[in-house]
């Protein structure tokens, strides 16, 4: 059973909370589909290297979510800014060509002439008119952002180790898998991997304005809430997984029974434990963990949040030296868990930061919206102020959508 982040330590060292912000990006890189289908097989239990219960369907999982696979940069929705100044680019390097050699058309009104056809020209003004209207707002609202970014983030050194971080791993899967980089860099739109790096980079350092600034807004009585019923201590335990055989293509019926039988079987290992035989024998002879197997199904100074909350509840109920009475069902099977030792949990003002950081990540999780309408309230604060009515109207209709 996969961890549920790949930043967490599958030994025994405790899986800390940490600070995850990860880039908010829109352009993806898409993965090719054996690397896809390759990443999905290293999630499930199969793989030995990985303790099963360290997967959660909490609010962590959640999180999860909203950032997963933020490495995978899509930069043509997010910054078509990109391609306006592409475009005004061209213009420019045409422009100055035309007045190098003295071939700068224009009309009597003295607008500039950039194409024309048979019965029509087209003038610099239209082509404005008309990127304005197809990009403007998005546009504007970038750059004030990266301006706003550079005024709140002066240390690019986290970003940017983030962000060699996520190219590196890109990378390495698209050569594995027979793809050229430069090639894939190309096919997106990026002239190099240097431009790949600077949106990530600019991306995660949005991302961490938005979290930094909920943070200074997350109350005492808050911080109190989750010290009381999210923060526990370390935990320590055995467990024996019964894994239901089932396939995709089974019916329901079929699927039913399987999960009867896994159950059974689990009974019949708790029914041994009863009659005294060894937890190490049936370990080795019942448990589809292969990750722990080998440890008695050993997993070490986990907390809420590191498991699944079916084998933490189950957990917190026994005492030390104890095991359930009953299989524990969860996404992966049934366990038969073997409490070994717990600790205190520590002082709040010793873990008031994570606590902090984790309400945050719990927020962003919970509400989509809550990123965008947080950069609407940042820039409110910085006292934008947009004079064009339709860059104006079109950034109003993105904050109501």
């Amino acid at each position: 059973m996969a961890k549920k982040s790949s930043n967490k330590n599958t030994s025994s060292s405790k899986a800390k909370t940490t600070k995850k912000v990860e880039a908010k990006v829109e352009k993806t890189i898409d993965k090719p589909e054996q690397i896809v289908e390759t990443k999905t097989v290293e999630t499930k239990i199969e793989k030995n290297t990985v303790k099963p219960v360290k997967v959660t369907k909490t609010k962590k999982e959640k999180k999860e979510k909203v950032k997963k696979e933020k490495n995978l940069v899509k930069a043509v929705k997010e910054n078509p800014y990109l391609i306006v100044l592409c475009v005004i680019c061209v213009l420019l390097i045409i422009n100055i060509i035309l007045v190098a050699v003295g071939h700068k058309a224009k009309l009597k009104d003295g607008k500039e002439i950039i194409a024309s056809l048979d019965g029509k020209e087209y003038t610099a003004e239209d082509l404005f008119d008309k990127l304005k209207s197809s990009y403007g707002s998005t546009t504007l609202i970038n750059l004030i952002d990266e301006y706003i970014v550079s005024q709140e983030i002066t240390d690019n050194d986290e970003a940017k180790k983030y962000a060699e971080e996520q190219i590196t791993s890109i990378k390495e899967q698209y050569e594995s898998a027979g793809y050229v980089w430069e090639d894939t860099l190309s096919s997106y739109g990026y002239a190099s991997e240097d431009a790949l790096l600077q949106e990530i980079m600019t991306s995660y350092k949005k991302e961490l304005v938005v979290s930094n600034y909920l943070a200074e807004k997350v109350t005492d009585d808050e911080i109190n809430e989750y010290y009381e019923n999210d923060v526990y201590g370390d935990y320590t335990a055995k467990h024996i997984l019964i894994k239901p055989e089932t396939t995709d293509d089974m019916t329901d019926e079929q699927k039913t029974a399987a999960e009867e039988t896994a159950r059974n079987t689990a009974l019949e290992v708790i029914q041994k434990l009863n009659n005294g035989e060894a937890w190490a024998t049936l370990v080795t002879q019942y448990s589809d963990d292969e990750g722990s197997v080998e440890e008695e199904g050993l997993i070490e100074n986990f907390t809420k949040g590191d498991v699944v909350d079916e084998f933490f509840d189950a957990v917190l109920k026994l005492e030390n030296g104890k095991y359930t009475s009953e299989p524990v069902k969860s996404e992966y099977g049934y366990h038969i868990i073997l409490k070994i030792s717990n600790t205190e949990k520590k002082e709040l003002d010793d873990v008031k930061k994570e606590i902090i950081d984790s309400i945050v990540e719990d927020k962003l999780a919970d509400d989509d919206t809550l990123y965008d309408t947080t950069w609407a309230t940042i820039r409110e604060e910085y006292k934008l102020s947009i004079n064009d009515t339709t860059i104006l109207n079109a950034y109003k209709a993105t904050l109501k959508g």
